[in-house]
């Protein structure tokens, strides 16, 4: 293992201990100010992600901005592939897949330019650590090279850590959401 993989797979640890209690004290209102800023974006592709673990809850802005244009959902096809996205809505009949994410269940796919990431912790320059599996890496480097494509990461403000152990494959986000605001990355 790598001196950069050691050290991100200590970061991992202590960050799933770190968003454990955020995710405890999570209010209703946590996805208020993801909801503002797809209001920007109505009828933009986009896709979001159903939470799993402690991850933050990003549904109630995933279902406002469903009434206006396609929402989609990540779908693992295989380890070292790049996600694919299927159509979402609240009424979507979902079932488990590959790490226990809900999946549509009867899937149509299409490809979404906005993101809302998941991750377990983020700087404010736009680096990101999430599960250490690539696929979001993998899946922005592949959209990016079609179009622009608009990377928000979705976390609670208490997963902030600006040393974070990044390679050049890691894909940055363009912007962050918590529960507390929006950062815009520099």
């Amino acid at each position: 293992m790598s001196d950069i993989a050691s050290a991100k797979a200590v970061m991992r640890r202590a960050a799933f201990a770190r968003r454990k209690p955020l995710f405890e004290r999570a209010t209703g209102a946590q996805a208020g100010y993801l909801s503002e800023v797809l209001a920007g974006y109505r009828g933009v592709p986009l896709s979001g992600f159903m939470p799993i673990r402690t991850e933050i809850d990003p549904t109630p802005a995933m279902a406002e901005a469903a009434a206006h244009g396609p929402v989609g959902v990540p779908v693992i096809q295989s380890a070292n592939a790049p996600l694919l996205f299927a159509h979402w809505t609240p009424e979507t009949v979902m079932e488990p897949g590959i790490f226990g994410a809900l999946v549509p269940k009867d899937p149509t796919y299409f490809e979404p330019e906005i993101l809302i990431v998941p991750l377990l912790v983020f700087n404010r320059q736009g680096g990101r650590l999430g599960y250490g599996g690539g696929f979001y890496d993998r899946t922005l480097e592949k959209l990016r090279s079609k179009r622009a494509t608009l990377a928000i990461g979705f976390a609670f403000a208490g997963q902030e850590e600006e040393n974070l152990p990044l390679e050049p494959t890691d894909q940055p986000l363009d912007m962050i959401v918590t529960e507390t605001g929006v950062i815009e990355v520099a």
